[in-house]
């Protein structure tokens, strides 16, 4: 249950959310191309550093001759899972590994699906997964009935009555296009075989996602959710598979409300699905607040204005796998100093689900290669667990910082600027009189509140997330 209390001082909306005790840690790692075994060999690193669940790579059938990272989402089949990064029995080792008897420490496994779309090859074939495939199957059936998910080896999956028309997506503001036609590179490309929502494709589809639920997965991220029917997506997500699984789309859009992708694409999946989706539209109040003639006073209620998703749907970001990894997102990649405060806002924040990016291509010179244990996250992720449960009021902001609290336990304070800030604030029933708070990211940085009144001060281009010892 969720109460808003929403306070005026001096001008400035304040508002304080008082969740539910239940609410538990929930930070996702991104193994971003991880082969599944390494995962299972950093399972209990994974735990103590308090993750609650992996997004893993798609677990299907791809390319095995190719390990290009984009290879993973173009599935050649979905009854089988082997390619590059793993196969069935890795996946399934990883996701003993990520169990714990004790359910402080499990970690959930996230499968990243690819739904919307077959792999371009073959000169634009619609038949999958392709004679070739079917003979391997065939001349090695013990390995691959080991890593059979379900259905009939024998025979093909896909046929050309099961795709639409062979059309290239001319015109990204036409939701018809995007939805029916493919996803294509230029100068040419045949594109990606689109599949159709017919009564065979959602049956099983509906039989992959099964499956994966009955190995232990406990969540899925809908790839190229953005191209699919709601319809689609609707009758592939039956409420068999959806009961105890986490589900969130890929809807990119470069803003929130009255952004004309939000309007056409992310604001209804919203409205006609229970999914949850990547917070975009928080991603690009970010990129504003962090530019150089933007203000922190945009970070002080985005939600209020449409331009964040609601706590329960969120699923929150500093960066994904899309942004570095393709030329036509790169201009989105923060400067390093502005993503590590952009984490300390979204990790230190009260809602939506915090997903942190950990590279295994060495992409940017491996900038986000293991950067799920770099101190400064472990460090956010402690405050961020410590403070579940807890309300958020903001104290105050300029266009260089924010500063707020986090019921009483906690208080974060965010300055982007070249020079410290500092705010007054008046203490009375917002903080505990006479307890040191200290500072998570750097564990010596500490206050004590004994009077009505204490100024917090933040150094310039860095970030503060006391909590209460």
């Amino acid at each position: 249950m969720l109460n808003i209390l929403k306070l005026k001082s001096t001008g400035l909306l304040l508002t304080l959310c008082l969740l539910s005790p239940a609410a538990l840690a929930d930070v996702i790692l991104h193994a971003f191309d991880w082969h599944y075994n390494e995962v299972a060999q950093r399972a209990n690193e994974i735990k103590n550093l308090g993750y609650k669940a992996v997004l893993v790579a798609p677990p299907l059938k791809s390319n095995a001759g190719n390990c290009a990272w984009w290879q993973r989402y173009q599935p050649q089949d979905i009854r089988v899972i082997d390619h590059c990064k793993g196969n069935k029995q890795s996946f399934q080792a990883m996701i003993n590994a990520l169990n714990d008897s004790n359910p402080a420490r499990r970690v959930a496994v996230y499968a990243d699906i690819v739904l919307n779309h077959m792999a371009n090859e073959r000169n634009g074939a619609t038949d999958f997964p392709g004679q070739a495939a079917l003979n391997a199957y065939a001349s090695n059936p013990t390995y691959w009935n080991n890593q059979r998910l379900f259905g009939n080896l024998s025979q093909g999956l896909f046929s050309s009555w099961d795709f639409n028309p062979a059309n290239c997506i001319q015109n990204y503001n036409d939701v018809w296009q995007v939805q029916n036609w493919r996803l294509c590179g230029g100068g040419g490309d045949l594109g990606l075989p689109d599949l159709n929502p017919n009564s065979w494709v959602i049956q099983q589809q509906r039989a992959y996602l099964q499956a994966l639920k009955n190995m232990g997965v406990k969540g899925f991220r809908v790839d190229a959710a953005k191209h699919m029917t709601i319809w689609h997506i609707n009758q592939i997500f039956t409420s068999d598979i959806k009961n105890g699984m986490y589900v969130f789309g890929e809807i990119i859009t470069s803003g929130g409300a009255g952004n004309n992708e939000y309007n056409s694409f992310l604001a209804p999946y919203l409205q006609y699905t229970d999914h949850k989706a990547y917070d975009f539209p928080l991603f690009e109040s970010l990129r504003r607040a962090f530019s150089f003639n933007g203000s922190m006073n945009e970070l002080v209620n985005p939600l209020a204005y449409g331009q964040a998703l609601a706590n329960n749907r969120a699923v929150t970001f500093t960066i994904t796998h899309d942004i570095p990894t393709n030329d036509g997102f790169r201009y989105l990649i923060m400067n390093p100093t502005d993503e590590y405060l952009a984490y300390s806002y979204v990790m230190g924040r009260d809602g939506g689900k915090p997903l942190v990016f950990s590279d295994s291509t060495g992409t940017d010179n491996n900038r986000w290669v293991n950067a799920y244990r770099a101190t400064f996250m472990q460090r956010m992720i402690n405050f961020h667990n410590r403070m579940q449960g807890q309300g958020m009021e903001v104290l105050a902001s300029s266009n260089c910082a924010i500063l707020f609290r986090r019921g009483q336990q906690g208080v974060v304070g965010i300055n982007k600027c070249g020079s410290q800030v500092s705010f007054n604030v008046n203490t009375n029933q917002r903080f505990y009189w006479y307890r040191t708070y200290r500072d998570a990211l750097t564990g010596g940085a500490t206050f004590s509140i004994n009077n009505s009144n204490h100024s917090f001060s933040i150094p310039a281009r860095q970030a503060r997330m006391w909590y209460a010892d």
